[in-house]
Order: C-alpha cells, then sequence, then structure tokens
C-alpha cells in the first residue's frame, strides 16, 4: 500500500507489502496503458485479472458495516447479485435483485452465497464508461488459499482485506494499479507510480 499528501509529493509505504492471487489465466491490459495491437487484453470470462490502473470505488461484506469503513458499503443479502451476463443493461453492476426494476440477466455472481465475498473491495473496472463483453465483477476479496487462483479477481488473506478496507478513504482517492512487472516498469514515470521495493 503507498500514499502521498499531494501529487507533487513522493510516495510512501504503508506497512509491509504482503502476497496475493490473481485470475487462473494471468494478466491481460484492462485499460489504455499498453497498446492492444500487441498485449492480451481482458475479456468477459476469460479468467484474467485486468492489468491497469483502476479506481477503489465502494466495499462490500456480510453482516454490519464495519465501523472503520470510510468508503461506500453493500451489506450483502440474499438478493446482491453482479451482473455478468453482457445481454443485461446492469451488465457489470453490483444490484439488488428486488429493488433494481428491470430483472433482465440470466447470469450473474449471488455475491452472499460466495465465502471469498465476506468482505471486499469493488474495483471500478470497466466502469467509466461499462463496455459489453469487457469483463465484469472484479473485486478484492479473501482469498480460498495461496495457491488457489480466481476468475479475475485479486484476492489475499482476510487480514489483508481488513487491512486495506480499513484503510480506504474517498478523501484519499485510492486506486488499484497492476500490471505485469516489464509494463510497470516501462508506465511507472509517465503514470507518476512508486518505485517499488
Amino acid at each position: 500500500l503507498y500514499e502521498r499528501k499531494n501529487a507533487k509529493a513522493s510516495w510512501k509505504a504503508n506497512g509491509e507489502s504482503f502476497p496475493v492471487v490473481l485470475g487462473r489465466s494471468g494478466m491481460a491490459v484492462g485499460d489504455v496503458i499498453a497498446d492492444p495491437k500487441t498485449a492480451k487484453v481482458k475479456k468477459e470470462g476469460d479468467g484474467n485479472s485486468p492489468a491497469g490502473v483502476f479506481p477503489l470505488i465502494a466495499t462490500f461484506g456480510r453482516g454490519s458495516k464495519p465501523n472503520a469503513v470510510e468508503m461506500d458499503h453493500t451489506i450483502l443479502a440474499e438478493s446482491t447479485e453482479c451482473i455478468d451476463d453482457t445481454r443485461s443493461s446492469h451488465y457489470n453492476r453490483v444490484v439488488d435483485r428486488f429493488k433494481v426494476g428491470n430483472f433482465d440477466w440470466k447470469s450473474s455472481e449471488k455475491m452472499a452465497a460466495i465465502d471469498q465475498y465476506a468482505l471486499g473491495v469493488i474495483v471500478g473496472y470497466n466502469s467509466y464508461p461499462v463496455e459489453k463483453g469487457h469483463g465484469s465483477c472484479i473485486f478484492l476479496h479473501i482469498w480460498r488459499d495461496a495457491s488457489t487462483a480466481t476468475e479475475g479477481c485479486t484476492a489475499m488473506e482476510r487480514r489483508n482485506v481488513e487491512r486495506i478496507v480499513g484503510w480506504l478513504s474517498p478523501d484519499k482517492t485510492p486506486y488499484l494499479v497492476q500490471m505485469p512487472e516489464k509494463l510497470y516498469s516501462d508506465s511507472r514515470k509517465a503514470w507518476r507510480l512508486p518505485k517499488l521495493k
């Protein structure tokens, strides 16, 4: 985790680093930082975690909202779903099926039923705007274990999800930066990213 006081200040590490697991297929470019003609591009259902720079927009979890959480927070109910049906008008949105009105999907993630979603963060991937088929339901969440990949999310031990959820604040304008090492190295100066230890 890195933070800085303002856009001109130096990045400072916040605590120790920790391991994560990514998508079963690796990573694929998920924004404009790389040439899609020469890079693997993220698509719906491909098992890749998106490579790029993405806002962290909200948190979610089972039970009541933790006291330390400053972000918008969704308490998962049986009716909370993330829509991965590319034909739906709610594609790549977390919705309550009983409140959304237009029930137009045939495929979704029923979030409350997924143990790894007991606590997590919504990553603003493919969100501004949403493009059909470019991938959906990208989260930071609890891992199954250190050797089991995800379907495209970034997962870690629960204590590290708790650390992130407690650290996030809308005032900090938090982002997830994840990409292959060479792409990070090539992009770091232009994007003013932290120099990693």
